[in-house]
């Protein structure tokens, strides 16, 4: 049987692999999609799974075009942080102050997911194998074959794995990952407020919990995600609370700062884990997205990081087009240029889940929270690296 042969595959065409497959394909690579099953088709509820896109991740999405097939109706720019301490610690990052126009913008996963998608199918650059799963994987000297359940062979230079943090290809490649349990859940739910948000995102760290509202999209500019990490046992709690219980529990935690809640998504939950990956680049084969790490979701940069995993190796592969996409010394030109921006982000992030979890450090995290905001030139450099 004949193979179909690519330049780049990639396998897994959540977020991530989206957008990079469409890049790719915009640079003139011959490129293929893998995924098991399409998306769903979002409905008037509101996702619980909400995603802050910064300002650059915006940008690369716009030059997919996906961007723009987004309802701008449910699309609701971040303006001002207002982050607080458990007593008198706090932070207000203005997006006027720091002179921008926005922090960050609020999408609902699945209508990214969804704008993703059509603007694959509308394309013609990428070739799509969904529903396809892989039945078998051997690495030639310079490609990669790939056998797919239906028997439709695939030869690749490069094989990307964007196929999330439990990653198939990750582990095919040898490439070795720890991942550190937090021992934390985080709890999510839409709720309806009494007081318009006015696009402010808020963030409450207490001893052990850490609380965001993210504003949503809207005519009335009142409903607002929430995103509760806890320990574990605590968010077992939380999730079984019924709708008035939990609406009340989370009005109080944040200072009613938006008045009475009303819930409208039931409250889920799921483990937060820290994922270091050893390489995220072998022969033939490199990592983005999920696949190529994890931090804590206090940072709101998960995504972030992915897109902007993306973007580094739609980089490299288009300045070295005429080299074998699947050369090692290529990718390690995107393993350098993503090592010091992802283990920063880790860093950051996984120190301050122990700083802000910790009870003894309660006067450390409130004192710089105070501090840091009588600095206005701070602060808008901390908007700028976010943004960044």
């Amino acid at each position: 049987m004949s193979s179909e042969r690519y330049q780049v595959v990639i396998v897994g065409a959540g977020l991530v692999g989206s957008a990079a497959a469409l890049a790719l394909g915009r640079q003139g690579l011959r490129v293929a999609l893998i995924e098991r099953q399409p998306p769903a088709q979002p409905d008037a509820v509101w996702d619980t799974r909400i995603y802050a896109i910064s300002p650059a991740s915006q940008r690369f999405l716009e030059r997919t075009r996906a961007w723009q097939r987004m309802d701008a109706g449910r699309l609701q720019p971040v303006y001002r942080m207002d982050v607080r301490g458990d007593t008198s610690g706090a932070i207000r990052l203005d997006a006027y102050e720091a002179g921008v126009s926005h922090l960050a913008t609020i999408v609902e996963s699945g209508r990214l997911q969804h704008a993703l998608w059509q603007a694959l199918q509308a394309d013609g650059n990428v070739a799509l194998h969904c529903p396809a799963a892989i039945a078998s994987l051997e690495r030639g000297e310079s490609r990669t074959r790939l056998t797919l359940a239906d028997g439709t062979q695939l030869e690749t230079e490069l094989l990307v794995g964007a196929d999330g943090a439990a990653s198939r290809i990750r582990d095919w490649a040898g490439l070795g990952s720890k991942l550190t349990p937090y021992g934390q859940s985080g709890v999510v739910a839409n709720f309806e407020c009494e007081r318009p948000h006015r696009g402010t995102a808020f963030q409450w760290f207490f001893d052990h919990d850490i609380l965001a509202w993210l504003p949503l999209g809207g005519p009335g500019g009142n409903q607002m995600s929430m995103v509760w990490s806890a320990p574990a046992a605590r968010a077992d709690e939380l999730v079984a609370l019924d709708a008035a219980a939990l609406a009340e529990s989370v009005r109080a935690a944040g200072h009613d700062a938006l008045g009475a809640l009303h819930l409208l998504t039931p409250a889920a939950a799921f483990p937060l884990r820290l994922n270091r990956v050893e390489a995220v680049v072998a022969p033939g084969v490199a990592l983005i997205g999920d696949a190529a790490h994890g931090v804590h979701p206090l940072s709101g940069q998960g995504v972030n990081l992915g897109f902007g995993d993306a973007e580094a190796l739609v980089g490299v592969l288009a300045e070295y087009r005429k080299s074998n996409c699947g050369d090692v010394r290529v990718l390690q030109r995107y393993a350098r240029a993503r090592a010091e921006p992802v283990q920063r982000m880790q860093a950051l992030t996984h120190g301050l889940h122990h700083l802000f979890a910790s009870e003894q450090a309660g006067w450390l995290r409130n004192t710089g929270m105070a501090w840091l905001n009588r600095l206005p030139p701070l602060k808008a450099a901390l908007v700028r690296e976010a943004m960044a």
